[in-house]
């Protein structure tokens, strides 16, 4: 491992996590969290089943152990429907196909902090969340008691957007949590309150704008021919009212979306 007490840099080099890193990756993993991980957890990220991962790694060491992870990141993609955030895209009308990628894990061994690992690290993260196009952000919780990683993702610019009581259960006593999120694609901070007033009134309009069609559409079936015919142009004039109230509800609607 690197002497801290030393003043030459190590060659650090990023690269997914592979099956050979199972036994350091939990080894790590048991040093650092007061959470125990199932085994099933780290075979999932040393075979790439359903989390994706980055490793850091010394190159410039001499030993054998030039390959051996000294940091890693691991991180799963989750709709956005499906997270405690999915209120925050409700004024996308195309939430429900929205994602997010999660940060499960993060962490650096000991002897290699403050060199800027787990940054990198978390660089990674976003850049290949803004490589997801329909992805609008990374995010992840951190219990309210470690203000080092608390100060470390506010640095790095996520947006602390909520606080869960008792989100942890940890030897037998419950611990808060933050959420913090990174937004990416467009993706932005919750709307303003006159915004949400807003998007709730022009989906409202919407809906109603629906049914009253569907009731028309009801009765003009049973309006004689000639009937639809003689008010063609009291119709003609409702088309291009309804034309202009689209375009007003795409402007209002657009501030909102991410």
């Amino acid at each position: 491992m690197l002497d801290p007490r030393s003043e030459i840099y190590p060659t650090i080099e990023y690269r997914p996590i592979q099956p050979s890193d199972l036994e350091v990756l939990e080894k790590i993993h048991l040093s650092l969290f007061p959470i125990r991980y199932e085994r099933e957890f780290f075979l999932n990220v040393v075979n790439g089943n359903g989390v994706i991962s980055w490793g850091a790694v010394d190159t410039s060491r001499s030993d054998e152990g030039r390959d051996e992870l000294i940091g890693f990141v691991t991180t799963r993609m989750i709709a956005a429907k499906d997270s405690e955030i999915e209120d925050l895209f409700r004024y996308n009308n195309s939430h429900k196909y929205l994602t997010l990628l999660y940060i499960l894990t993060l962490g650096v061994v000991d002897s290699y902090r403050n060199l800027g690992i787990a940054s990198s690290l978390v660089r990674e993260v976003i850049k290949h969340a803004a490589s997801v196009s329909n992805c609008r952000g990374v995010y992840l919780h951190v219990i309210s008691y470690n203000q080092p990683a608390i100060n470390f993702y506010k640095k790095m610019l996520f947006k602390l957007v909520r606080r869960l009581p008792m989100f942890y259960y940890i030897r037998g006593q419950h611990y808060d949590s933050y959420l913090f999120v990174y937004y990416v694609n467009g993706g932005r901070t919750p709307c303003s309150p006159l915004e949400i007033v807003t998007s709730f009134v022009v989906d409202f309009r919407a809906f109603l704008k629906m049914l009253v069609g569907k009731i028309w559409s009801k009765e003009e079936k049973s309006i004689p021919r000639w009937s639809r015919c003689k008010e063609s142009t009291t119709l003609l004039t409702s088309q291009n009212n309804n034309s202009n109230n689209k375009r007003i509800i795409a402007a209002e609607d657009s501030r909102c979306h991410v």
